[in-house]
């Protein structure tokens, strides 16, 4: 916990003056004395007496007068909030490598049935677009919070040659910032984006933001990391932390990998972690590997806790300011209830 106003701590030197007060004024009433004509008398008119009672409502009250000077500090801490507004980006590998079997019953499909159970484990606020790759990427959904339409679009993935895992970054940035003039002709095959000219960067300065910056939305990549064609995905990567974008990269398969055929061609297709791991590094995202189906559910899992919630410094005042009123008017009820009076 830190405060915005520190100097004001300073008001805590007066608790101990009030305690001081507190016990001058209980010897004071000691020394107070009434001349009675004996002591058993004496005893029956002052009767049981509050015992240790007395003490309570002033602690209580000076731990109210505590926490009210504490928010005039102005304290702040980083705790987690639920963000109000969310939009995910899942790119997703749709190569030939992805049929490899070496995660059951094989890459593409784990991938579909766990990025499925991901979407529908999410809030209905959260918006969701998809994005596939392979030697060139494609918005097949825009970010929507039509649970249907995502899960459509993911059931719609067709294996195509090539792998352009930079071109997947891109064009998910494209989708996120579409007012930005991103190019992405070089990344679709497409002459323009869906509403948006191409080519215009010049046109808007582009100011780079700190890595990690930008809370309100975050790209999911899962691929085996194989890049053979496009863009150079660390290039790729720097141009998502420039803009504050968080990129989650999921490893599918294994770095031993297996020979597959596609369209009369065979090759070994093996799970480049070391480049994932570099571009969630470059972009304060976080790596994680799926060696199985069941390892891939619960990645998901994981970072279907991480996508809804910020950490994020919040001014706490009004937490200690209401903890002081509670605190004083418990005192005073006290008081009231057992001395009749706010003693």
């Amino acid at each position: 916990m830190s405060f915005v106003w520190p100097s004001m701590l300073w008001l805590l030197l007066l608790l101990p003056l009030l305690v001081l007060l507190y016990l001058w004024l209980l010897a004071r009433k000691r020394r107070s004395t009434v001349r009675v004509a004996s002591v058993n008398v004496a005893k029956l008119a002052l009767g049981k007496g509050p015992g240790w009672r007395r003490h309570v409502p002033p602690l209580l009250m000076l731990l109210a007068v505590s926490a009210l000077l504490m928010a005039t500090a102005r304290p702040t801490a980083t705790i987690t909030l639920p963000l109000a507004e969310r939009t995910i980006i899942l790119a997703m590998d749709v190569s030939g490598s992805m049929r490899a079997e070496d995660v059951k019953p094989n890459r593409l499909v784990a991938s579909q049935e766990a990025a499925k159970a991901f979407v529908n484990k999410l809030p209905r606020e959260v918006k969701v677009g998809v994005v596939s790759f392979a030697g060139t990427a494609a918005v097949v959904q825009a970010p929507t919070t039509s649970r249907d339409d995502i899960l459509a679009a993911i059931d719609r993935f067709q294996l195509q040659r090539g792998t352009a895992t930079g071109s997947g970054i891109i064009l998910s940035l494209a989708t996120l910032f579409p007012d930005d003039g991103i190019e992405i002709q070089h990344v679709t095959g497409q002459r323009n984006f869906p509403g948006q000219p191409i080519g215009k960067k010049e046109d808007k300065a582009f100011t780079p933001v700190p890595a990690g910056s930008y809370s309100s939305a975050a790209v999911i990549m899962l691929t085996d990391g194989q890049r053979t064609t496009g863009p150079d995905p660390m290039d790729a990567a720097k141009m998502a932390a420039e803009r504050g974008i968080r990129v989650y990269t999921v490893g599918i398969g294994t770095t031993a990998g297996e020979i597959i055929g596609f369209e009369g061609w065979s090759m070994r297709v093996r799970l480049d972690d070391d480049t994932l791991k570099s571009i969630s590094a470059l972009t304060l995202g976080e790596y994680f590997y799926a060696g199985t189906a069941e390892d891939l559910t619960k990645v998901y899992e994981n970072l279907g806790s991480r996508m809804v919630v910020e950490r994020k410094e919040t001014e706490i005042s009004a937490l200690f300011a209401a903890l002081g009123a509670m605190l004083a008017v418990l005192s005073a009820a006290l008081s009231v209830w057992w001395f009749g009076r706010v003693a």
